[in-house]
């Protein structure tokens, strides 16, 4: 999969520099409403919905091929979690901070309203999970590059851009939040927290484009 999200984003960048097009680079902030598909123990179990204004961040390089087409990639950072209640007392919360690298196609006026849809590659390089007991929180973990999650996140998403920046995106993780064939020993004991807990995240996102930099200009080596 990533082998052909990188060749894809080389033949496209290629096909850019042939037909001489001048891209563009924006910078976006976003706000996050969260959800998540719990599956715990072949029980379905609902999420409470998370909201998060910090940190979020993205900068496109954008590729418009003509007044109505065009495609982008980047590269963006964003918190992503859920809260999740075990019972009536305890009261989990994760998320993981993610560094993603998306190539999406974009549909409609590039200078107005347009539609665009694609895929994100995204590496979670800090995870955090607190427990609550009773409304008090008894439990917390923070760690960098934690193999209790997968390596890689697998996601798509599609949106509608609004004139003057303003963006309203849907995005979907098809790779599971956990590694459920994570392990641990406590007291001799070894236990796989994760291994009934199946979880997929998915989100709304409402984005800002903060700035519009100018056109970069490609450089040609002259015969």
């Amino acid at each position: 999969m990533i082998k052909k999200v990188l060749f894809l984003i080389t033949l496209i960048t290629t096909t850019a520099y042939c037909q001489a097009q001048k891209p563009y680079i924006t910078s976006d902030g976003e706000l996050i409403l969260g959800f998540a598909s719990i599956n715990q123990s072949g029980t379905e179990e609902s999420s409470i919905p998370r909201f998060t204004m910090f940190f979020h961040a993205q900068s496109l390089t954008h590729f418009d091929q003509s007044k109505n087409f065009g495609w982008f990639t980047g590269l963006g950072i964003r918190n992503v979690g859920f809260i999740y209640e075990q019972d009536a007392s305890t009261r989990k919360k994760f998320r993981t901070y993610n560094v993603g690298v998306p190539i999406g196609l974009k549909f409609g006026d590039m200078n107005g309203l347009y539609f665009y849809g694609g895929y994100e590659l995204e590496l979670p390089i800090n995870y955090k999970e607190k427990t609550f007991i009773n409304e008090k929180k008894e439990d917390k973990y923070n760690v960098w590059f934690s193999k209790r999650v997968p390596t890689i996140y697998n996601t798509v998403f599609v949106g509608v851009r609004f004139p003057r920046g303003v963006s309203l995106k849907f995005k979907y993780y098809l790779t599971p939040f956990f590694n459920t064939d994570y392990t641990q020993v406590i007291n001799g004991i070894t236990q796989m927290p994760y291994a009934n807990l199946d979880v997929n995240t998915f989100h709304i996102a409402l984005t800002t484009m903060i700035s519009k930099g100018k056109k970069v200009m490609w450089i040609k080596r002259e015969d």
